[in-house]
């Protein structure tokens, strides 16, 4: 087989490349692992940013996302029983959407079937080839058949734990990680939101926070520790410790009921650069990781779509090479910030098993400089709902 550019990945970001790209007409195969099932049935984060609401509009796709998400022009921003609100409209004039990422999915996914875009599941043992040159391909294997793709471009869009980044030779990447000495147990339960905006909460007991998927489908995340495990943790035992952390206004009105789903999530800062080596490009997780306290994960692959999309659609268009020469810099230009933001909340609502007394004021005083000073939510607010593209 023969494309222009290989997708290796199919989740979210890889299916958006992919969508994108079929809008200027350049064609793409999506390479992905596991089934269509599978990807869908992962659960994960739900706070879109609006850059990335405009490119599910650009792609054909946000006619659902339009008219099921929630836009929400703030959050609540909690220290033991005090909170405060954090106005997205008033502090720079945007909101951003709630829609969960399995729905970005699916929703990309009937794109891509409707338009007869070639999706591959079940691939094993994909390699990358020749990368470093202007010919690169693609093997893998299905059913114990080995397959071979002839490319322009490989886009790696396979995650944390995929092969595009190996693909990159030591001596050429530099890999910089935080790995923090917690993680979130998450639940989510058929139950009405406690409140109709996020509520991140910095208690005595550890972090909460407080989100939803819907009307009748919340998304509820405690701090644990790294060595605890969901079967650890009962229903009523997870429901009692949230109420004890966020404050008792909405404690006091918290419906429960029987969970869903209940995992736990490692909390890791990760990025790795360059993120092109020749005509193989590295986008989302693949490339860098953020704790989900500032809600990028989604967001920042989404940005990466944007620059490698409209690098490719340059060169195709126009036979121009600069923004592909230029997408690892473009790309990690603002990736960095996003980081510095996700490690800067998280720093500042998390309990660290190191904190000194004197850490503990500093934290809370950050918390009321937060609260009350306008440049400080403003701040805050304009890399909440996204920084500019």
């Amino acid at each position: 087989m023969r494309t222009q550019v290989v997708v290796i990945g199919g989740g979210p970001s890889g299916l958006l490349l992919s969508q994108l790209l079929h809008v200027h007409g350049i064609d793409s195969i999506v390479l992905e692992r596991k089934t269509k099932d599978y990807v869908l049935g992962r659960i994960r984060a739900g706070v879109l940013e609006q850059g990335f609401v405009n490119l599910m509009e650009k792609a054909g796709v946000a006619d659902r996302l339009h008219a099921e998400g929630f836009e929400h022009d703030g959050t609540l921003i909690a220290f033991d029983d005090d909170c405060f609100r954090i106005d997205f409209n008033a502090q720079t004039g945007t909101p951003v959407v709630i829609y969960g990422q399995t729905e970005v999915t699916r929703d990309l996914y009937e794109a891509r079937e409707a338009a007869g875009g070639t999706l591959i599941f079940n691939t094993e043992d994909v390699t990358i080839h020749d990368a470093d040159t202007d010919h690169p391909f693609v093997t893998y294997s299905v059913d114990g058949r080995e397959q071979r793709i002839d490319a322009d471009f490989v886009a790696g869009c396979d995650g944390f734990h995929g092969v595009s980044r190996q693909a990159i030779p030591l001596s050429v990447r530099r890999e910089y990680e935080k790995v923090y000495p917690f993680g979130w147990l998450g639940i989510l339960s058929e139950t009405p939101p406690v409140h109709d905006e996020l509520i991140y909460s910095s208690s005595r007991r550890g972090f909460a926070l407080c989100s939803m998927r819907n009307e009748n489908l919340s998304r509820y995340y405690i701090q644990c520790s790294l060595s605890d495990s969901p079967d650890d943790w009962t229903d009523s035992a997870f429901w009692a410790e949230l109420k004890r952390r966020i404050p008792k206004t909405f404690a006091d009105h918290l419906v429960t009921g029987p969970s869903i789903e209940k995992s736990i999530a490692p909390l890791r800062s990760f990025v790795t650069e360059p993120m092109q080596w020749g005509r193989l490009f590295l986008c989302g997780d693949a490339a860098h990781i953020v704790p989900p306290t500032g809600a990028k994960g989604l967001n920042t692959a989404s940005s990466d779509v944007y620059y490698l999309h409209n690098a490719l659609r340059d060169y195709y268009d126009h036979g121009s090479r600069d923004g592909i020469d230029a997408y690892s810099q473009n790309a990690l230009a603002r990736i960095w910030k996003a980081e510095r933001f996700s490690w800067w909340f998280s720093s500042l609502m998390h309990r660290f098993p190191d904190q000194s007394e004197f850490d503990l004021k500093i934290q809370r005083a950050e918390i009321d400089f937060l609260r009350t000073n306008t440049a400080a939510q403003k701040a805050m607010a304009e890399n909440y709902v996204g920084l500019p593209y």
